[in-house]
C-alpha cells in the first residue's frame, strides 16, 4: 500500500514520469481515437455544400469581426429553441466550419436559422444601423462594411479550406473569383455559378449593384444560414438508417 503513497511517487522522478505519461496517454487517446468514427457521428443530409466564394468571404468578416462573441449558431434540441429559432442544429451543417461558429453566449440572438427570415435590404439597414430597424438593440454599427471587397486572392483562400477537408474542386478554385462577381451582381448569367453552388442566391445584397463590398458578403453569407438543409425530410429514423 506504501506504493501509492503521494509521497513515494513525488520523490521518485521515474514513477512520477512513468505515471504522467500513462495519465496523458490516456487523455490523449480519449480525444484522438473518436476522431477516426466522425464520419459515422454526422448525420447525411442532402442539401449542405461548401461555402459560394462570396459567403466565404462573407464569413471571414464575420469571423474577423467577433461576430460570434454575441451570437450563436447553434439550436439546441430544447422545446423553447425550437419555437424561436426552428429545427435543433445537425452536426453535417458545420462540416465546412473551420472554426465552427457555435458561440457560448447571446447577446443578441442565435443566427444558425437566419437565413431568409428577413430581407436582403433589412440585413444591411441592421448592420449599417441596428437601431434604426432594431430600437432595443445593443450592437454596434457596421456601416464601414459598405467599402469594396479585397478578393483577388480568393482562389487561394479556396485551396487553404480544400487542404483541411472542405470539397472544393479544381473547377471551383479556378472559377472562385467569376463565381463571386457573379453572385454579387444578378445580371450575370447563373447558369455556371448555380452549377457549381445549388440553391446558391444571386443578388446585390447592399442594394448597390455597381460595387462589390463587404456588405455584400456579410449579407451573402447570413442570408444563406440554415437554408441548405430541408429539415422537413430530416427525422430521427432516417437518420437512424444512414
Amino acid at each position: 500500500m506504501k506504493w501509492f503513497n503521494h509521497a513515494v511517487i513525488e520523490k521518485n522522478v521515474i514513477l512520477m514520469g512513468v505515471l504522467t505519461l500513462i495519465t496523458v496517454s490516456i487523455g490523449g487517446l480519449a480525444q484522438i481515437v473518436p476522431l477516426f468514427t466522425v464520419a459515422t457521428t454526422i448525420e447525411r443530409v442532402e442539401g449542405v455544400r461548401p461555402y459560394t466564394p462570396l459567403e466565404l468571404m462573407g464569413r471571414n468578416i464575420y469571423v474577423r469581426e467577433g461576430c460570434y462573441v454575441c451570437h450563436s449558431q447553434m439550436v439546441r434540441p430544447f422545446r423553447d429553441e425550437l419555437e424561436r429559432y426552428g429545427h435543433f442544429s445537425l452536426a453535417a451543417e458545420s462540416m465546412y466550419d473551420h472554426p465552427f461558429q457555435w458561440g457560448s453566449k447571446r447577446s443578441g440572438p442565435d443566427l444558425a436559422r437566419v437565413g431568409g427570415r428577413y430581407s436582403d435590404d433589412w440585413q444591411a439597414a441592421h448592420l449599417r444601423s441596428p437601431r434604426a430597424v432594431v430600437p432595443e438593440s445593443i450592437m454596434p454599427p457596421y456601416a464601414f462594411l459598405d467599402r469594396p471587397l479585397a478578393y483577388a486572392d480568393i482562389a487561394d483562400h479556396l485551396k487553404a479550406q480544400r487542404a483541411i477537408g472542405v470539397p472544393y474542386s479544381e473547377e471551383m478554385i479556378a472559377n472562385a473569383r467569376a463565381d463571386l462577381e457573379a453572385q454579387a451582381r444578378p445580371e450575370a448569367d447563373p447558369a455556371a455559378f448555380q452549377g457549381r453552388y445549388a440553391r446558391a442566391r444571386q443578388a446585390a445584397f447592399d442594394g448597390n449593384p455597381g460595387a462589390i463590398t463587404e456588405m455584400d458578403a456579410v449579407v451573402a453569407y447570413l442570408q444563406m444560414l440554415g437554408t441548405l438543409v430541408q429539415f422537413r425530410d430530416v427525422t430521427p429514423e432516417q437518420m437512424r438508417q444512414q
